[in-house]
Formats: C-alpha cells, structure tokens, sequence
C-alpha cells in the first residue's frame, strides 16, 4: 500500500492505537431481543492487527460511547490495554488514557466512524475512518479505509502504522521463519 509522505511522519509518531467500536471494529449492528444477551461481530484480521501492534510495543485501546458486555468480553480477550465505554465525550476519555499512556495528540491514532468520533479525529495525529463511515468523519479523516467498519478496516490501519514505522518486515518475518 502506498503512503503518502506527510501521512508516513504522522504514522512514525505514533504509540497509542485507539478506536471506537461499534462501526469500526463491527458492522454498526448488534443483535437483541428475545432474551438473549447483545451479540456483536468483530473481525478476526482486526483482533490479529491489534495483538500485533502490541507485540510491536504500541499500546491500543476502545472508546465507546455505548456499554456493552459484548465489547467487554472482546476486549478482555484481545488483552487490550485501555476500554473506556461511556456517554462522556470521547475526547476527554482519550485524554484520560493519554496521561495514563504519557502520550499527546500527536502520537494518538484515533479511529471512528459517526458524529461522536469527530473531536477525537480533529484532534488525533493521525485518524482513519473506515470506508462507510459518515460523510463528516470521513472529510475530517487522514486516511478513509477502503474496507468497511468491521470488515477489516482496522486492520489495514494497522499495517499503515506498521509499514511506515519500518516494522512490517519484522511482522511479516515472524510468521514465515
């Protein structure tokens, strides 16, 4: 994937990989009704792109405005370093983990998708939205995936910070040896 030069400097400054969930992580549905608890649906290449962003030494993190066990259990599963689910602007949960993380702005990537992400993408050193998100986050956005929200779209995110920060190769090398 070819990346442009400005784009490459944001990417090389990034330590914190953090995102929304619904409609990034998932297709923006869940399941519910009937008794059964919320189900959601989350990519298999995302979760491998985020352990390998960790395995790299950055750190990743959900902000959601939407509680969800669903999210909590994946969460757990994936190990991820930082979840925060809560009605409370997004920008001052990033901002939290942030100091808890000794990182700013611009070494934070922030993925969205709808309106509740826009502070965080204006603020972000580098932001991704995935290719169906709203036409809002999408103007505000670095980059605008070419898959969906749930559909991989992390995960090309994720090869992006690793291919300009020189790591790929080294990824790629783990699992061909």
């Amino acid at each position: 994937m070819q990346i442009l030069p400005d784009l490459v400097t944001r990417l090389q400054r990034i330590k914190l990989f953090l995102c929304d969930v619904d409609g990034v992580l998932t297709e923006a549905q869940i399941t519910m009704g009937g008794g059964v608890p919320e189900t959601k649906t989350f990519h298999i290449r995302d979760g491998l792109g985020l352990r390998l962003l960790q395995g790299e030494g950055l750190r990743v993190g959900w902000v959601s405005a939407r509680p969800s066990a669903a999210t909590t259990e994946r969460a757990t599963d994936l190990k991820v370093d930082y979840l925060r689910q809560s009605s409370t602007s997004k920008v001052a949960l990033i901002e939290e983990i942030q100091r808890e993380a000794g990182v700013n702005w611009d070494e934070t990537l922030f993925m969205g998708d709808d309106l509740v992400d826009l502070g965080a993408l204006k603020r972000a050193g580098f932001s991704a939205v995935p290719a169906d998100g709203v036409l809002e986050a999408r103007e505000l956005a670095h980059h605008v995936c070419r898959f969906p929200g749930g559909r991989g779209a992390v995960r090309e995110v994720v090869e992006l910070v690793l291919q300009a920060q020189g790591r790929w190769e080294a990824v790629i090398a783990k699992f061909t040896s």
